[in-house]
């Protein structure tokens, strides 16, 4: 049996862009990829704390230590320039795994997106 736990959070960072014509995807800084261990094409769900609106999409990269995260397509629909949302990647794992994993959790500025 494998259960879904929290594998990467990138905790309250503001939206810079949303893209209506793309294909879809969320664009995140490369720098807060990598500080918090999501991967390009990663699944990933999207809350904002604006609007109480919850999705799913994949990741894209975008420049590092710009600050941007940019919904796109169908995705910037549901939020707007400068709302706050929370990106969470979740991995299956087994209960014994899951016990001794430990999420990588940021916290950037909520101004300006940069790490801390």
């Amino acid at each position: 049996m494998f259960v879904e736990v929290l594998k990467s959070k990138i905790h309250n960072v503001r939206v810079t862009q949303a893209n209506l014509d793309y294909v879809g995807s969320i664009t995140i800084d490369e720098a807060l990829m990598e500080a918090s261990g999501i991967i390009a094409g990663e699944h990933v769900y999207v809350v904002d704390n604006n609007n109480g609106e919850r999705f799913e999409t994949y990741v894209i990269p975008g420049e590092r230590n710009s600050g941007i995260i940019c919904l796109n397509g169908a995705a910037a629909r549901k939020v707007l320039v400068g709302d706050i949302v929370i990106i969470m990647a979740f991995a299956s794992m087994t209960p014994e795994e899951a016990r001794q994993f430990r999420p990588s959790i940021i916290c950037p500025d909520s101004t300006t997106n940069a790490l801390r």
